[in-house]
């Protein structure tokens, strides 16, 4: 039922929105050449990689080391602001590697930081939307991000899908947190290729700040968290989701990534 839904949804979307697809395709191939589709290699169900597809945003490298800030296009931006650039991940709906709910593909080079407990958000197909974006997004750090993503793959079902995608509307009627301080999750596990700027991933990887701002910073909350069992609350009442905090100095504070 749920795959007939991900079919259904992705099939319709893409027909209705096909002049928006079509008019984004000759903006990108106008302002910044061929081809106008990113490809990468994310981590899918059970882990298994699958080449991810999304609207470029930024222009190819110039010379070694140039800021991503300086190649990211008008178009693009506009692109990034309103997540018009995901749009041809219906495509990879289709296909059968990700779903319209789940939680949001990583690079592989991140998923070996996992902990075996952290895999278990591979065990459901990635989503286009997810409960950790409408969360925060990549305002929430990453230790936490992948609780969010954990605590769907236990409680998901319906009625929890159907209030992620109501939620979805408001945040995209409403962006925040596409970015998150310095262009990196708090406790994100940057991948070694992201630093030294391949032409896969640093189109579309942005490189952290050369000064790590504070956790406290990007982070809504007042400290990092760590869930130590299930969570049980209703996913309806944020108020009623988190558990009791963890100052950051306990060391069951975060787990390793």
């Amino acid at each position: 039922m749920r795959r007939l839904f991900d079919i259904t949804v992705a099939a319709v979307a893409l027909v209705l929105l096909g002049p928006v697809l079509l008019a984004i395709h000759v903006m990108i191939r106008a302002t910044m050449g061929g081809p106008a589709l990113f490809r990468q290699t994310r981590s899918g169900l059970h882990g298994r990689d699958f080449e991810i597809l999304k609207f470029r945003t930024m222009l190819d490298q110039r010379y070694p080391d140039e800021p991503d800030a300086t190649r990211i296009t008008r178009v693009g931006q506009l692109l990034r602001t309103t997540s018009l650039d995901e749009l041809p991940q219906l495509i990879n709906v289709l296909r059968g590697d990700m779903g319209i709910i789940g939680p949001r593909p990583t690079l592989p080079s991140q998923v070996v930081h996992y902990s075996p407990r952290q895999r278990g958000r591979l065990d459901v197909r990635p989503g286009l939307t997810g409960w950790a974006q409408v969360q925060g997004r990549n305002a929430l750090s990453w230790p936490v991000r992948i609780e969010y993503d954990l605590w769907y793959v236990r409680n998901r079902g319906a009625r929890l899908d159907l209030v992620i995608l109501w939620r979805t509307v408001g945040v995209l009627l409403r962006p925040s947190g596409i970015t998150a301080a310095g262009g990196v999750n708090p406790g994100f596990p940057v991948p070694a290729s992201a630093e030294t700027g391949t032409s896969a991933e640093a189109k579309q990887q942005p490189r952290p700040a050369p000064v790590r701002t504070p956790r406290t910073d990007a982070f809504p909350l007042p400290r990092p968290i760590v869930w130590s069992g299930p969570i049980t609350h209703s996913p309806v009442d944020p108020t009623r989701l988190l558990p009791p905090q963890r100052h950051a100095g306990d060391s069951l504070a975060e787990e390793v990534s």
